[in-house]
């Protein structure tokens, strides 16, 4: 049996349920993590969502802000909500299936909003990059995402806004790009130092080349996201190794970015089993 699991910033879930739908219409997920929910646990809207075929719903939400929500349609184990910024900030959710799920072993499934930064690359006078950099180390440092990372009883993934493109294909120009926050070089550092720690695998990357461009997020500030392209690579999907081997489909939905008010976030699905 397979299971298919998508990332997606929606950009605030209340005002983008009919978006949830269509993207659920077309990439059929098993689980589907969302971030910047903007919703606090109990407004989220359960109903409508459960109505999709989400009968298993982790929150963790904030008032106007934030928030990451996990849904599933396999039920969960455990739910935990991780601090990786000490500011109470809504940034983290994990959540575990058991075999039931199709899988030979039990899922762990991380789901992340890591802090924008701001738009100074500088932490002397930009409070917001210091505050990212500092839970991209926390990231790094964590246990529970070592011991999952390099686990060998069951699998795990790591998915979400992670705000940063580390590649010179995850972005339209490396070279204008380098001074602007998501692609400097300490964000790269500091995120590769994060994968690499643990051993995650970018599984996005196994279906398509590095060299080739690879994009996740628009600007709303481009009138035209299809004529100029210039987008990044900002979401993401990390497989531990012993999942990673069975990453056989993966389908970023584009065309999701040109749908009325749209998210600047397109969601990622990988498929595993």
């Amino acid at each position: 049996m397979s299971l298919t699991v998508c990332t997606w910033n929606i950009n605030s879930v209340r005002i983008r349920l009919d978006l949830v739908q269509a993207a659920v219409d077309a990439l059929k997920p098993d689980i589907l993590c969302l971030q910047e929910t903007k919703c606090q646990d109990d407004k989220f809207p359960l109903k409508a969502l459960r109505g999709m075929g989400f009968d298993h719903i982790a929150l963790n939400g904030q008032k106007g802000w934030h928030g990451v929500a996990t849904l599933s349609r396999h039920p969960f184990t455990q739910v935990e909500k991780g601090d990786f910024c000490e500011k109470g900030e809504a940034r983290h959710l994990s959540v575990t299936l058991g075999t039931e799920a199709g899988l030979d072993k039990p899922l762990t499934v991380h789901n992340f909003y890591v802090p924008a930064g701001g738009d100074e690359p500088d932490v002397e006078i930009n409070p917001k990059f210091a505050h990212k950099l500092a839970f991209l180390d926390r990231m790094t440092q964590s246990p529970a995402l070592l011991a999952d990372a390099s686990a060998q009883d069951h699998y795990a993934v790591l998915v979400g806004d992670l705000n940063i493109a580390p590649l010179e294909a995850d972005v339209w120009s490396h070279k204008q790009l380098l001074k602007v926050v998501s692609h400097t070089p300490i964000e790269v550092e500091k995120l590769n130092g994060a994968q690499n720690a643990g051993g995650w695998v970018d599984t996005m990357r196994r279906f398509v080349p590095p060299q080739d461009k690879l994009f996740t997020w628009w600007s709303y500030r481009s009138r035209d996201f299809r004529a100029s392209d210039r987008g990044r690579r900002l979401d993401h999907v990390w497989a531990n190794p012993a999942l990673a081997t069975q990453a056989r489909a993966m389908t970023v939905l584009k065309d999701a970015r040109g749908w009325e008010k749209p998210s600047d976030h397109v969601p990622v699905a990988v498929t595993f089993g």
